[in-house]
């Protein structure tokens, strides 16, 4: 999952080597924390949490397989 998280992130921002990813597990529940560069902040978002939330939906079906579930913050 942190790297389908990764991988996403960097195709997005203009500074890739400043994305990372860091994961955080529990029992049953992973939360996926993605630090970018303070210029990429508004592409990683999208409009109106778009592109956030397309990301969340892609990580939820990829751990939905695992059963588990992840959850991805994005940190400022």
């Amino acid at each position: 999952m942190k790297d389908l998280v990764k991988y996403i992130a960097q195709a997005l921002v203009d500074y890739p080597e400043k994305v990372t990813v860091t994961e955080i597990e529990g029992n049953q529940t992973s939360v996926l924390e993605l630090k970018v560069a303070k210029e990429d902040l508004g592409k990683v978002i999208g409009k109106q949490g778009r592109t956030a939330q397309a990301m969340r939906t892609l990580l939820s079906a990829a751990s939905s397989k695992l059963k588990k579930r992840t959850v991805l913050e994005i940190i400022e």
